[in-house]
């Protein structure tokens, strides 16, 4: 799903999104996270809470063995 939140200064054009199983949740706002596609260069991941703040960029790879990991929590 995709977010209202305004774009982030690095990348202007991103479409952010989070996921539709933390819309509703009683932790929503306190946990959730946003992906973008950040062209060729992989994901960008921010907090949904400080959308101007801090990104965590990922390679296509990179991001598909940290969503694996967190999965088998």
């Amino acid at each position: 799903m995709e977010t209202r939140q305004g774009p982030h200064p690095d990348f202007p054009g991103a479409r952010w999104r989070k996921s539709g199983h933390s819309q509703g949740s009683q932790h929503e706002k306190e946990f959730c996270v946003e992906v973008a596609a950040v062209g060729e260069e992989g994901y960008a991941v921010r907090d949904s809470k400080d959308p101007q703040g801090a990104v965590l960029r990922f390679d296509p790879r990179a991001l598909r063995s940290l969503l694996d990991s967190v999965r088998s929590l």
